[in-house]
């Protein structure tokens, strides 16, 4: 048996970031097994290993948003629900001005949202995500009536990471106020699978 001691080991010749990736340890090793890609001599750490399993060095896009103040919602209209704070912003891919998401990985996203309402009148409720502008995919529910509800809607979604963005939308049969609240309206979302 024997054993090859190195920090570096270049897949590929022609030290071109597409064309080779290098398997290395930093220069004081660290206990972590680095993955880059380029010329060995000088690689961009694209992840890397250590006890706890795979680390991406990108900081992969996630963000939890949610509303802080009431939101008056008009019947029969498609109105956009904003989510104007952030406590969780990873990558500084959600816009809190005009609660959008916008990641700059391309990928599987999973979405999930919730709004209250009050009040909970008889009829419709749809909580619908939007991409792109347009209308992708609706969670809904008939009320009985009450005094308050609330939806929630959970979607996966395919998002380029460029130009791909989404929104929260809703349309109800009755107008209401939406309830203010990180527990209450909120919304969140992040990488599933990486494209």
């Amino acid at each position: 048996m024997s054993t090859v001691k190195s920090k570096k080991l270049q897949v590929g010749t022609d030290a071109t970031s597409s064309n080779n990736f290098t398997i290395y340890q930093p220069s004081t090793p660290d206990g972590t097994l680095r993955i880059g890609v380029g010329n060995a001599d000088s690689p961009t750490e694209v992840g890397q290993f250590n006890a706890n399993g795979y680390k991406h060095t990108e900081t992969i896009p996630s963000f939890f948003a949610y509303n802080t103040s009431v939101q008056s919602i008009s019947a029969n209209t498609w109105t956009k629900i904003t989510y104007p704070t952030a406590s969780l912003n990873n990558g500084g891919s959600y816009d809190t001005s005009n609660s959008r998401f916008t990641p700059n990985i391309a990928g599987w996203y999973f979405i999930s949202s919730r709004f209250g309402f009050q009040p909970y009148t008889t009829g419709y409720n749809i909580n619908q995500l939007q991409k792109n502008g347009g209308g992708f995919a609706r969670g809904g529910m008939q009320n009985p009536n009450g005094n308050y509800g609330g939806i929630t809607g959970t979607w996966i979604v395919y998002l380029n990471g460029t130009t791909d963005y989404v929104e929260i939308y809703c349309n109800s049969s009755g107008a209401f106020n939406t309830e203010a609240g990180s527990a209450i309206t909120w919304w969140q979302g992040h990488l599933v699978q990486q494209a």
